[in-house]
């Protein structure tokens, strides 16, 4: 666990640290309380967060090119909603105990195939995708199977420090990796750890990747997973989580493992996780991170698609 140091409470910081004291207060308040919350929160987003409102809209509209305009509207309006709403599940994941927590899972299907990972010594590339839930997934998962986590290390030292905690709490000797150290977490690997990685967002031209389709559109996918697969001798094991419709709680899927990675051929195997992707994120599209500029790097020479 991150070590707590005299400098955190200097007064420069005493505004992180009544805004997380807040964050904590409203996490107590019981979970449908603070569900109609973050639905009231994703309306006033809506009408107020114009670009991310176009950028949802845009991204629906490039991989749902067949769906009728009234219903990709609707569509985006509802993924806002719950990208408004996981801001009050990421604070559910780092502030509720144990127990509370597992009121809300109803199901984690699959867990065997991270059982006999463990059992045989070998690490796990654990694949998520970028559901808006993400952290709370994660946490569903520590409550009954130790994980390694990633985060961004952040500028603010309180910020940082409490979001590593609520990233390490619960999963038995799992750690949370900055998520620019890939030697660390192939070191991981190697020790048998299953380590948290999500390869569904575009980096920019920061991280080596290639063009692949991802809803029919080539989308710049990082090329990593293959490498921490290869030097981690590592299998990959996708895992998904969904909220459930009827506001009750979520369930979680682990999958078997993706054999036939690493195929040795880099783009084969950026294609076929983004297809796999892709065949989750039509199951539950509307709790995707759809405000993400999926598309922004583009081919050479092709304009952009915002």
């Amino acid at each position: 666990m991150p070590r707590v140091s005299r400098q955190l409470f200097h007064p420069r910081y005493w505004l992180t640290w009544v805004g997380f004291g807040l964050w904590w207060l409203i996490a107590q308040l019981p979970y449908r309380v603070q569900m109609a919350m973050g639905r009231g929160l994703g309306k006033l987003v809506w009408r107020l967060a114009k670009g991310r409102r176009r950028t949802a809209l845009r991204n629906l509209s490039l991989c749902f090119p067949d769906m009728a305009e009234p219903e990709r509207t609707n569509l985006a309006r509802r993924n806002i909603e719950s990208t408004a709403i996981a801001l009050l599940e990421t604070g559910i994941a780092w502030f509720w105990p144990r127990r509370r927590l597992m009121s809300l899972c109803h199901s984690v299907e699959g867990l065997e195939h991270l059982q006999a990972a463990q059992a045989s010594g070998q690490g796990v590339v654990f694949m998520a995708m970028h559901f808006t839930h993400l952290d709370l997934g994660a946490k569903l998962v520590c409550l009954n199977h130790s994980i390694d986590g990633l985060y961004r290390p952040h500028n603010n030292p309180v910020y940082d420090l409490i979001q590593r905690h609520g990233r390490e709490r619960f999963s038995q000797g799992g750690i949370a990796i900055a998520r620019e150290d890939m030697r660390h977490m192939v070191r991981r690997l190697r020790q048998g750890r299953a380590v948290w990685y999500a390869p569904d967002q575009d980096y920019g031209d920061r991280r080596p990747h290639v063009f692949v389709p991802f809803f029919g559109v080539p989308a710049a996918t990082i090329t990593a997973t293959s490498q921490l697969l290869r030097m981690g001798r590592a299998q990959l094991i996708p895992f998904t989580h969904h909220r459930r419709a009827d506001g009750s709680g979520y369930d979680v899927k682990v999958y078997p493992p993706l054999t036939e990675l690493p195929s040795g051929d880099e783009t084969a195997d950026a294609r076929r996780i983004n297809q796999f992707i892709e065949e989750r994120v039509r199951a539950c599209p509307e709790q995707y991170m759809w405000v993400h500029r999926r598309f922004k790097t583009r081919p050479e020479g092709e304009p952009s698609l915002y």
